[in-house]
Formats: structure tokens, C-alpha cells, sequence
């Protein structure tokens, strides 16, 4: 293991915290001021780096910056007076590992270096396959605008409005607020909930956020905690939010509005103590202006919002985003990453990404299960991958050299097959068989049995992945889990 480096100008404070450290079998090294410390790192870095936050040649802020932008896994514990804690607790969110105030205890002070080290090895474990969110990596500047504003709110309770196309990567950014938040990790470590609304039926949603009392509906035998108790002190998720049914909305801003709800079948009020963070793929100001969304609770919700772009507008992430794919892919089957060739590589930068984030990462899967070989060649690529410059090809363009053209998916209509008079005849039948019999609901039947059949088919086909079959039926991830639980699908 890597040795403990300690970095203070007062000789006291090194001597106490070296001789405990020491006492506990950690090597250490001391520093006294922040250049020593630089100079030292452009040949060595520590396991866990314990630094002043005021010495003579530098400030420790600015040996903070510079510390986490050539080794950020690295933990650093930043020693400060009680004076300085609220500005440096401000300034370091997101980037200490922990605070130690001055004067601190020396048991406790060790105890907080052993955890850091713990912290350390585990990052060093699970190397560059660590699942610390390789999909908020990014260099385009949409994406650093984004991680500006995580690290602009991380002192912040506010409501926050997240919204992009599914698979951007919502939830990690929600994720990501809550860490950093006085409720998450850096503060009282409370809980981060989620739910989605669209995936929930209307009739069990209301249950299930704010809880039920025993014999509040049939089936209710027992009291049950919604989501809004199980996230008290924390933060709930609330995806989808646009997809809420009306009659909840209203329920909702009462919430938002005074903190406290009712159990379903409850009279007792309770308090709710949660930071509400909301997600949608959907355009609210639509939803307003259709009247399926309320305006008071769209202007609760939509205090900060934070837009995240799609894929295909930050192609410049795509190479980096799939290394770090691969390589946790790799590291979760025990097998050698594998590694994209130029070529295919270009192919993926090219590729638009209808599912964004979330397609790369299921694709990144594939490839390191079904590439025949160390190196990734275009050949080796999925079909909707190599599809589209069949599809160039088809509008009078040439594929590229030495590769086969792949024959288009998509271009011509399902019905313009020669059997698709046989088959509207054979719904035109079906159809009249339940006009004649007297069916109540012919519309809803015949949608229930479409939709169904649909669903299975694209299942069958894609081996029971719901996000590549709901690509392939050109509906959201959303929609076909939400579609799959009415339907009885998963039963």
C-alpha cells in the first residue's frame, strides 16, 4: 500500500499525526508546503492525502484543484479552523473526501484516515471498470456546463427540473445532486429514493408515494410507508414526472407547496422533510398548454432546470464513453477488455443514437460478449450500427471501401409488404366478430391484443432486452415497462 502523505507547516501537527499513523503500520510522508507536495506527484502520489488549507507558498484550495484534476480518485482530507469551515466546506464540495477541523481528535482523526484509505483501495480494486458513473463523463461543453451546475447546487435544498431524451443519463445527475447535497454524503447521509411515475399503474401510484393505512383499499392488510416517508431527510426522484396522472399532480404541489400529506385512507397529516428532484423527456410547457400538466405545480417543479443533451450532440464523449463501457463490461465478466479499432470507432461517432447514454452502455455489452476478437472491427458492430450507411447508400451515397453494404432496417413500410392486405382482412374479420357479439370495449380489445402481440414479438426478438426492443418498436423505455405491467406481460 501506498504511504499516507501529510501536508502542514505546522512541525506539531505533522509530528502527532505521524507518530499515530504510524502506530496503526501506515507509512507516512510529511510536507510543508504545497509546491513540495506537486513536485512530489509528477513522480509518486499517495495513497490518501491529508492537507492544511492555509500554508506559506500556496493555498490548499488551489493544491486541492490541482491534485484532483492529475489523480481524481484520490481521497483528500483538508484540515481547516473551526473559521474557516463554512467557506471551505462551500468550496471543496464535490471534491474532498471529508473536512478535519483544527483542533481535532487524534483517535478520530485516525479513524477518518483509515476510511479514506479504505475508500482508496476500493477505487484501486475495481480499476478503470469502477462503476463511479462513467456516463456523466464528458468533455463536450453542454456536458461541463451540467457538471457546473451539480457543483453550483451542492449547497442547495432547491427543487431542480432535469430534462433530456431517455437514456441521457437523468437519474445519474439526480444522483449526483443528492451526493453532493448537505443531505447526501457531505452532509446528513440521508436517503436517495426513486420512482418512476410512468412505469407505476394510475391506480397503485398514489399508494406508493404517499403510503396507505391497514384497510385503506382491498388487498391493503398492512400500513405501508409511501416513497415521500422512506426519503425523510433526504432526496426524492420523481422520473417521468410529465407522464403523473392530473388527479395526483394536484396532491403532489400540496407537498411541494407546505410539506405535509396524507396516507391514502389516512386523517393524520405527516411532515415530509425531502428535496424533490424531477425528471422528463417530455416538453412541460406543451403538457401546460394541452392541459395535461398544471402550470402552479410545472413552475413548483421547474426552479433550476437542467437540460441534458442527447448523444448525438456531444459525439466528442462517444470514444470516451465507450473505453469506459468496455472496460466495466470486462471487468463484471472477469475477461480482457476489448479495445474499438479506428475504423469502428469513427463508425460509433457517426452513429446517431437514438437511445443515447443508455444505447452505448447495452451496445458496449454486446460487444464484449459477441466480438469475436480482442480488436473491434466494423464487421463486428451490431446491425442498427451498420444500417445506417446502407441507408446513406439507398439516398445515392457509396459505402465505405472493403465493407458490405448491410441492407437498410426500416425504410419501407410494414404495409406495403405483399401480405398486408391478408392480414388488415384478417383484423377487418376479427373486428366484425366482436361488433357482432356484442363486445363492450372492440376498440380497447383489439388495442390490448395488438399491443401485446407487438411486445412479445420485439421481446422474442431481442432476447428479452426491454430497451433494445422498445428501440426497435420506436416507443420509450418507459413506455413498454409501463406497458408490459397493464398487459400482464411479466407474469
Amino acid at each position: 500500500m501506498k504511504p499516507i502523505w501529510v501536508a502542514d507547516d505546522d512541525q506539531s501537527i505533522r509530528f502527532v499525526l505521524e507518530r499515530a499513523l504510524a502506530r496503526e503500520q501506515f507509512d507516512v510522508r510529511t510536507f510543508t508546503n504545497p509546491r513540495d507536495v506537486l513536485a512530489a506527484l509528477e513522480t509518486d502520489s499517495p495513497q490518501v492525502l491529508v492537507s492544511d488549507i492555509r500554508m506559506p507558498g500556496g493555498s490548499g484550495l488551489e493544491l486541492l484543484a490541482r491534485v484532483k484534476q492529475q489523480h481524481p480518485g484520490l481521497p483528500v482530507i483538508v484540515m481547516t479552523a473551526y473559521s474557516d469551515l463554512d467557506s471551505a466546506v462551500s468550496s471543496f464540495q464535490g471534491g474532498a473526501f471529508e473536512y478535519l477541523p483544527k483542533p481535532f481528535d487524534l483517535p478520530k482523526a485516525v479513524e477518518l484516515i483509515r476510511r479514506a484509505v479504505d475508500e482508496s483501495l476500493r477505487e484501486q480494486g475495481s480499476g478503470d471498470a469502477d462503476a463511479a458513473a462513467p456516463e456523466m463523463l464528458g468533455q463536450a461543453p453542454a456536458m461541463q456546463e451540467v457538471f457546473r451546475a451539480i457543483g453550483r447546487l451542492s449547497q442547495s435544498h432547491v427543487t431542480v427540473l432535469i430534462t433530456g431524451e431517455s437514456g441521457t443519463g437523468k437519474e445519474l445527475v439526480a444522483r449526483a445532486l443528492h451526493r453532493h447535497s448537505p443531505r447526501g454524503e457531505h452532509g446528513n447521509r440521508g436517503p436517495f429514493i426513486a420512482i418512476n411515475t410512468a412505469a407505476i399503474p394510475k391506480d397503485l401510484l398514489e399508494s406508493e408515494l404517499f403510503g396507505h393505512e391497514r384497510g385503506a383499499f382491498t388487498g391493503a392488510q398492512t400500513m405501508r410507508r409511501g416513497r415521500f416517508e422512506q426519503a425523510d431527510g433526504g432526496t426524492l426522484f420523481l422520473d417521468e414526472i410529465g407522464d403523473m396522472p392530473f388527479e395526483l399532480q394536484t396532491r403532489l404541489l400540496r407537498v411541494l407547496a407546505d410539506g405535509q400529506f396524507y396516507r391514502v385512507g389516512g386523517h393524520q397529516p405527516l411532515k415530509a422533510n425531502v428535496r424533490v428532484i424531477a425528471a422528463t423527456h417530455q416538453n412541460l410547457e406543451q403538457r401546460v398548454k394541452d392541459g395535461a400538466f398544471r402550470e402552479d405545480l410545472f413552475h413548483r417543479l421547474n426552479v433550476i432546470r437542467l437540460r441534458l443533451p442527447p448523444l448525438r450532440e456531444r459525439r466528442e464523449d462517444i470514444a470516451g464513453l465507450a473505453r469506459a463501457f468496455l472496460a466495466r463490461s470486462a471487468h463484471d465478466l472477469g475477461v480482457e477488455a476489448k479495445r474499438l479499432s479506428d475504423a469502428a470507432m469513427e463508425r460509433l461517432v457517426q452513429f446517431e443514437f437514438p437511445g443515447n447514454v443508455r444505447q452505448l452502455e447495452n451496445l458496449c455489452h454486446w460487444l464484449t460478449v459477441m466480438a469475436p476478437a480482442q480488436s473491434i472491427e466494423p464487421k463486428d458492430l451490431p446491425p442498427e450500427v451498420l444500417a445506417e450507411p446502407a441507408q446513406a447508400q439507398a439516398a445515392g451515397e457509396t459505402a465505405p471501401r472493403g465493407e458490405a453494404a448491410v441492407p437498410a432496417v426500416g425504410l419501407a413500410s410494414p404495409l406495403d409488404a405483399p401480405d398486408s392486405e391478408a392480414w388488415l382482412a384478417r383484423l377487418a374479420q376479427e373486428a366484425q366478430r366482436l361488433i357482432d357479439a356484442g363486445v363492450p370495449d372492440v376498440w380497447g380489445e383489439l388495442t390490448r391484443q395488438f399491443e401485446a402481440q407487438l411486445i412479445r414479438t420485439a421481446l422474442e426478438r431481442t432476447r428479452g432486452r426491454r430497451i433494445e426492443a422498445a428501440l426497435k418498436l420506436g416507443i420509450g423505455r418507459n413506455t413498454i415497462t409501463r406497458k408490459i405491467q397493464e398487459l400482464g406481460l411479466d407474469e
